[in-house]
């Protein structure tokens, strides 16, 4: 993937040497050793630089990434791709339930990486699978995918920071009581399994989650549910926690007399863009087997 960004040096930044100057913008140390070895990557006024250089009030600063490779072993398969937005340094997907992020043993020609090679292939473009916030393979929803290494940088320094906000719909069963809280629960592993997570107080990660309802129907409550933390299957523990696990979770709570897997949508994302600054907000409706528990 080629991309060229250009910086407008103001007051605050002059004085700055290059790598300092970009640094600051959110490349990484990685970025920058990567950058060095692109032919012509920095250029100061139009002509090719040194990360040492200094810069003045007014100085036009242009990188050109140039990545030419792809990723390794993710095969290029045509799936179906819900593309909600994109542009030149991010896509943001709505993934359907059953499709996993990643290839796997199992899983090796029907991810969205799979899809996303597909896509960028028909389009001669070199591409690696970067995906910010991953979902698990039978969550539906939105997910971010950088498309080169310097949103890939900014947005995992993002993710780190809690600055990328998302907010996630389930269905449960029953009434909650209160409506509306904050569980703050840490989740461990659960024996020997590589999968399986349950709250545990002496030896688990600090997990909190935000929690409201939306609407109940047909027995069933619709919850908003905002991550502060983002540990392995954290919604599902916490509610299952609670005394509301989702329906459908074949792991935690098999339930599936409306739906045959968990019943969780990345609903909401946003977070500002790692290259302009602008902020952005996308939404995904509820899919339609969701939208079917509640509705009987």
């Amino acid at each position: 993937m080629e991309r060229i960004i250009t910086y407008v040096i103001d007051t605050t930044s002059a004085g700055l040497r290059i790598e300092q100057y970009l640094r600051r913008r959110g490349y990484s140390y990685q970025n920058l050793t990567q950058l060095k070895k692109m032919h012509e990557s920095i250029l100061l006024n139009g002509v090719w630089s040194y990360m040492r250089t200094s810069l003045k009030d007014g100085d036009i600063l242009t990188v050109h990434i140039q990545e030419t490779e792809s990723s390794p072993n993710i095969p290029p398969v045509k799936l179906p791709l819900d593309i909600v937005y994109e542009d030149a340094d991010i896509i943001v997907v709505n993934k359907p339930a059953g499709m996993p992020v990643h290839p796997s043993l199992n899983n090796y020609e029907n991810s969205l990486a799979n899809a996303l090679m597909y896509y960028y292939q028909e389009q001669g473009k070199p591409f690696i699978f970067r995906c910010t916030n991953r979902l698990d393979r039978d969550t539906s929803g939105l997910t971010v995918i950088a498309k080169h290494m310097v949103s890939s940088s900014i947005l995992s320094g993002m993710g780190v920071r809690h600055e990328i906000t998302r907010e996630y719909l389930a269905v449960v069963r029953g009434t909650l009581n209160p409506p509306k809280g904050t569980i703050d629960a840490p989740i461990g592993r659960t024996g020997s399994s590589l999968i399986e997570r349950k709250i545990d107080f002496e030896k688990g990660e600090h997990a909190v989650t935000h929690y409201r309802v939306v609407e109940e129907k047909n027995g069933h409550s619709l919850v908003s549910l905002i991550l502060e933390t983002g540990r392995t299957h954290q919604i599902r523990v916490h509610m299952k926690y609670i005394g509301h696990p989702l329906v459908g979770d074949y792991l935690y709570n098999p339930d599936m007399e409306y739906i045959t897997r968990q019943a969780l949508h990345s609903y909401r994302l946003s977070f500002t863009h790692p290259i302009t600054g602008e902020s952005m907000e996308f939404t995904a409706p509820l899919p339609a087997d969701m939208c079917h528990i509640l509705s009987g």
